[in-house]
């Protein structure tokens, strides 16, 4: 996720100013081993001079990455973090070795003694960690003053992140200082005794930030998923260099990896909520693997951070069933209750628009509002509404508030297969009314049955309803039913108007009915994927009525057509490893 940079830059520098005056290290304990994984073609990318930062492409052929001058200060923060590095040393040749090496001591040159964006304590981790995972690459055929200068500027961050760790943020941007300085602490000679206390902040953190279902504040899978990555790479490191790992680490890193199973579709992906995609190939299963838990029983009952997976045979679904997060936690949220995602095999099929934070503030803003995510709206409200308080202002952020809160949650399993019933608050304070959505996946996976409804259920929301229907001259509530498709999905309409067919890749048919008096149509959307220059165009159905009663119930269908084969062979993915 681009975060932005954090305050206290001050108390920073007069850190990294005492830093720089510690005894540096002269070495590595043992040889590091890289963890973290690039992406071939991205360093391709580099070395040919295309630099691709959060949306943004610059081609300058040459050029060293420091010079690149992009529209948003804040996105010049995402290359200090040295994440590119794992993408060079993915390619590997000379030229991303000399890349790497060149590009490395020259941020020394610039920003070692303080300056520029790079000096905030989650950065500082995050970029100890490439610079340790990586030495090899950067040090091979470097002469002993380039050398000295390296192992001078590593030991000076070791030292400034022991001093401020505890000012960056809680959640990922403080597991990623923490685990930078065991990372380090553990690898660099004379630096064993930072080792300890981050040991024990860290511990402190699992208990503090991870609850007792494996979940984080921000209900984000993919930043789950980055802080199940960086306890891995801490737990490795600690078990590597003769260390217990803390029993909170390890019980955080057993409650994390059930959720996170929870939260994947049957393609490999995460579900996309709350500012997160589906996360890096391959991440997930590496992590899994390197904690060796194993998984257990299918989840049935229960909630994943807030989130329900309803599976049968190769058709996944996972429901946003909780509120969304407040506060600080809440700063990336999404309006997305009751909104779910639809995976058949290896084929995304129903999605959310995702995160528009890479395309910048307009596109972020649209994408966490109900209308860009795949559930009933009011036209013109979002189920939890943005606001931004003095600081949020300040800063361009604004957080849910007005947030839904869900009045009724039941799943189980009927004899027809999965059912799901939940219904939240979104609209009740503005228009008397509460959305519930009916939900049953068949038993063979090739059918999902939906009745979306909104009623005003107590009193006091049919009363707010009925003064706000006389006050609208009885021209009831614009309602929206939307099921936003991922770009690979072919559709278009069908029996004269009362369907829509759906055609994946695969060679898998899926057809989408209702039995509502609901105008039904197949408009534009947009897909926000990390890594492209823009939103990818895509398509949407969407159901729109108006509600003229206390109650109105739209029915739908989503299933495969006769036709389509139990099974198909889809070993064919043409997705591109960096999308341009």
């Amino acid at each position: 996720m681009l975060r932005t940079p954090g305050r206290g830059s001050l108390g920073n520098r007069l850190a990294m100013w005492r830093a720089l005056r510690a005894v540096p290290a002269q070495g590595f304990v043992s040889q590091p081993e890289p963890r973290s994984i690039g992406l071939y073609a991205r360093g391709r990318q580099l070395v040919a001079g295309n630099f691709q930062f959060a949306g943004q492409l610059v081609e300058a052929p040459g050029a060293v990455i420091w010079d690149i001058r992009l529209d948003d200060p804040a996105l010049a923060y995402e290359t200090q973090g040295f994440v590119w590095l794992d993408d060079l040393a993915a390619l590997g040749d000379s030229q991303a070795r000399a890349r790497a090496q060149d590009w490395t001591w020259d941020w020394i040159a610039r920003f070692g003694h303080g300056q520029g964006p790079g000096w905030t304590p989650d950065l500082t981790g995050r970029r100890l960690i490439r610079w340790i995972n990586h030495a090899l690459l950067l040090l091979n055929g470097q002469d002993r003053t380039r050398s000295e200068a390296y192992y001078r500027s590593l030991s000076a961050q070791v030292v400034f992140l022991s001093r401020r760790w505890s000012h960056a943020a809680r959640g990922l941007p403080r597991f990623e200082a923490l685990t930078g300085l065991i990372y380090a602490g553990l690898a660099l000679l004379g630096m064993g005794a930072r080792v300890a206390p981050a040991v024990a902040a860290l511990a402190l953190e699992c208990d503090r930030e991870i609850d007792a279902m494996g979940g984080i504040p921000t209900r984000n899978p993919e930043e789950l998923l980055e802080v199940f990555t960086l306890l891995t790479w801490a737990e490795q490191a600690l078990a590597e260099a003769g260390h217990i790992p803390p029993p909170a680490l390890v019980a955080a890193l057993e409650r994390i990896a059930p959720s996170l199973r929870a939260l994947r579709h049957a393609d490999g992906g995460l579900a996309r909520f709350h500012g997160g995609g589906r996360g890096m190939e391959g991440r997930l299963d590496q992590a899994l693997a390197a904690t060796g838990v194993k998984p257990g029983p299918a989840v049935g009952q229960g909630l994943a951070m807030g989130f329900v997976r309803m599976a049968e045979a190769r058709t996944t679904l996972i429901v946003d069933a909780a509120s969304p997060p407040g506060e600080a936690a809440g700063l990336w949220a999404h309006a997305s209750t009751a909104a779910f995602e639809l995976t058949s095999g290896r084929r995304p099929l129903i999605v959310n628009c995702g995160s528009g934070a890479p395309f910048g503030s307009e596109w972020r803003r649209a994408g966490r509002a109900t209308a860009s995510h795949s559930t009933l709206a009011v036209e013109g409200y979002s189920s939890s509404r943005l606001q931004a308080g003095p600081m949020q202002a300040e800063a361009g952020r604004e957080v849910l508030v007005d947030r839904a809160q869900v009045t009724a949650l039941r799943q189980g399993e009927v004899p027809g297969g999965l059912h799901l019933y939940l219904a939240h608050s979104g609209w009740s304070l503005t228009h008397g009314l509460t959305h519930a959505r009916d939900l049953l996946l068949a038993r063979d996976g090739r059918k999902l049955t939906g009745i979306d409804t909104m009623a005003a259920q107590t009193p006091a929301e049919r009363a707010r309803f009925e003064r706000l229907m006389t006050d609208g001259r009885l021209e009831g509530v614009g309602l929206s039913l939307r099921f936003h498709l991922h770009p690979d999905v072919d559709a278009a309409v069908d029996m004269g108007g009362a369907a829509v067919s759906l055609a994946l890749k695969s060679g898998e048919i899926w057809v989408f009915r209702h039995d509502s008096g609901a105008k039904l149509t197949l408009e534009p959307s947009v897909y926000l994927e990390k890594g492209r220059l823009k939103p990818r165009p895509t398509w949407q159905i969407v159901l729109t009525t108006r509600a003229m009663e206390l109650e109105t119930q739209i029915g739908w269908t989503l299933a495969k057509a006769q036709d389509t084969p139990l099974a198909i062979r889809d070993l064919d993915r043409d997705d591109m490893p960096v999308p341009i």
